[in-house]
């Protein structure tokens, strides 16, 4: 399946019309050829956002998320020097933010930061064998 590509304002705003003229949202979906899932969602956006216009397609959605805690995770990761991601998780659990291994990775990315992935392992004290 390729890129999903908006439907044209022209096509929502018949099927809103529809709506506002007394059809079901089913219905004007059906007459349409659109899902009726859409016919409610663009129903919605008309009440609350005045407009059936598409929202921007693809791209990076998320990191404005994480990038509004970047002031917390910079103080953890100057704290401790060899901070893993696992530690800067649970020290954002602690502040009420949750974050995955791969935001933080990706947060650590854009700014070419590199993190360890765990803390080191002991040296192994085995005994020589005389």
């Amino acid at each position: 399946m390729g890129m999903s590509k908006a439907l044209s304002v022209d096509l929502r705003e018949r099927v809103v019309a529809a709506i506002a003229a007394g059809s079901s949202c089913r219905a004007a979906a059906i007459r349409f050829g659109v899902s009726a899932a859409s016919a409610v969602r663009w129903a919605a956006l008309v009440r609350e956002v005045g407009s059936v216009a598409p929202g921007p397609l693809g791209g990076d959605r998320r990191s404005a998320q994480i990038e509004a805690h970047a002031g917390l995770i910079l103080r953890l990761v100057d704290q401790k020097s060899d901070i893993t991601l696992r530690e800067i998780q649970a020290g954002l659990a602690k502040a009420g933010v949750s974050a995955g291994i791969g935001t933080l990775w990706r947060f650590f990315d854009r700014r070419r930061m590199t993190r360890k992935k765990r803390p080191p392992t002991p040296r192994s004290r085995t005994a020589r064998t005389s």
